[in-house]
């Protein structure tokens, strides 16, 4: 909870993933981290935080090896298994598996107009 999953998803994707992937890939696996971080941002912005030093406190915070989420009243990582702050598993699963989905969808519309207003464009 407290973000805490998605900080660490994206320090693994990074830090390992990141290196076992080859040319344009890498930068997919990087967008794809980054966009993870979204919910702990929000949290920041949601609390009247500076969303830039949050995230430098959490992953600076998860690289020396503590599991972190952001305690919304100071902005500072904590623990989210000792504040009692737990994530939903399903619905963390549904999220991550949809996301790429609908991007992807999303991608394919726009490739659908734009090929419409090329076909109307006199020769």
């Amino acid at each position: 909870g407290a973000g805490a999953f998605e900080v660490a998803a994206r320090q693994y994707l990074i830090n390992e993933v990141k290196k076992t992937v080859q040319g344009r890939a890498q930068l997919g696996v990087e967008a794809f981290a980054n966009a993870l971080l979204v919910v702990p941002k929000t949290l920041a912005e949601n609390s009247g935080l500076d969303t830039q030093d949050v995230i430098i406190a959490l992953t600076g915070a998860h690289d020396q090896g503590n599991v972190v989420g952001l305690n919304q009243h100071t902005g500072e990582p904590i623990d989210p298994q000792m504040e009692g702050i737990f994530d939903n598993y399903s619905v963390k699963r549904q999220i991550i598996n949809s996301g790429p989905v609908i991007a992807s969808q999303l991608l394919l519309v726009d490739e659908v107009i734009r090929a419409g207003r090329n076909m109307r464009k006199p020769n």
